[in-house]
């Protein structure tokens, strides 16, 4: 029987989960116990995601550092997640050295088959703020849906991914200012020169997996759209450095390593156990099987993810491109369950906006977690 590596949505670490994010978590925690119970070599991976411009703003807004503003919602995290008994293998953090490594040694494959492009792009600038205003350092009106609480990176009312300067009426998110527009350099990865390699690992592991039918016809259409060159680049401090010259203020887009933070979350549990003197593993046996001793004469591995609708082209378009545009044999996704929004009254969950049923207020009810 193929071993079973399951993954579920790593939860973004600005504010308290709820019941959006526990779906995918549940959900992976069911079919990790049924996987196990039928005698399945399993492995159950999570964690928080720490990086990019969410944290940052939040850090702003609560007066602490983002590493303190992290190691505290990583801790609220973990204690709704063990009410709920749910039975990770391992729920880790991005914000770690097997994350910096594994990110840092994928990009640096990338550049060196010639898939990583330079540009000088337009940005928003607040003067006042005196930086750019990557992703969530600006709001403003969707160009798509005409929504006023439209981000710089993303709608969350019509699900659309944005560039700030696409951003109608764009106010900066610290201190409401009107920015300006100017240049800056960031670094590209050249989806369109994957895009044959992406379609046919698509229409083979969508079918044989068995994808959601809403993961399978938004990557159609990003495919049927024409993949663009996506920045990977952020000018933010708190997040895993660039190591390439004249990178050296910048940092990757959170997107890019998010992914990434179950190969390292992975390592993270490998490298704690053979620290503890306790039984360990090769973390390459279950992502890169061909290049681990650990893994000849076992089975294969097949990965189940499960996510939230809006994480979609995140998970079968960027991070699989990441993947086959690297000389090694990745493990790539081969069941894709995702979900559709969860609405609260008349609104989409959000953690950033505090909109929704939190596992705080489940705890709260005195209910028990199963029931």
């Amino acid at each position: 029987m193929n071993r079973r590596l399951i993954t579920s949505a790593l939860p973004y670490v600005n504010n308290i989960p709820h019941l959006g994010n526990l779906i995918q978590m549940l959900s992976g925690d069911v079919f990790a116990r049924f996987c196990r119970s039928r005698g399945y070599d399993t492995l159950y991976i999570c964690g928080t995601d720490e990086y990019g411009t969410a944290t940052e703003t939040k850090a702003l807004e609560e007066n602490k550092t983002p590493r303190e503003l992290c190691d505290y919602y990583y801790g609220e995290h973990t204690k709704i997640y063990d009410w709920f008994h749910i039975n990770f293998d391992k729920f880790g953090r991005t914000s770690n050295e097997e994350c910096t490594e594994i990110t840092q040694s994928l990009f640096k494959d990338l550049d060196e088959a010639g898939l990583i492009h330079e540009k000088t792009n337009r940005q928003l600038f607040c003067p006042h703020c005196n930086r750019f205003l990557a992703d969530r350092y600006v709001n403003g009106i969707c160009p798509k849906c005409g929504s006023s609480k439209a981000r710089g990176d993303q709608c969350d009312d019509c699900g659309a991914l944005l560039d700030p300067v696409e951003l109608k009426e764009p106010k900066c998110a610290t201190c409401g200012s009107t920015p300006e527009v100017r240049e800056t350099k960031h670094l590209y990865i050249d989806l369109p020169a994957l895009s044959k390699k992406l379609d046919e690992w698509m229409s083979k592991t969508s079918s044989e997996g068995r994808w959601a039918d809403n993961a399978i016809n938004i990557t159609k259409a990003w495919i049927r759209d024409g993949l663009n060159e996506r920045a990977i680049t952020r000018d933010l401090k708190w997040g895993i450095p660039v190591p390439k010259a004249g990178y050296e203020n910048k940092v990757f887009y959170v997107w890019f390593n998010a992914p990434i933070g179950y190969l390292s979350i992975t390592k993270q549990l490998a490298n704690e156990l053979a620290k503890a003197g306790k039984q360990s593993f090769d973390w390459k046996s279950w992502w890169l099987p061909e290049e681990s001793e650990e893994a000849k004469g076992k089975a294969p591995v097949d990965l189940f993810q499960f996510i939230g609708k809006d994480n979609i082209p995140f998970h079968t378009v960027i991070f699989p491109c990441t993947l086959l545009g690297s000389p090694h044999n990745w493990t790539k996704l081969y069941h894709m369950s995702s979900t559709e929004y969860m609405n609260y009254e008349d609104s989409k969950f959000s953690k950033s906006r505090g909109v929704g049923v939190f596992g705080t207020d489940a705890i709260e009810t005195g209910i028990p977690a199963d029931a």
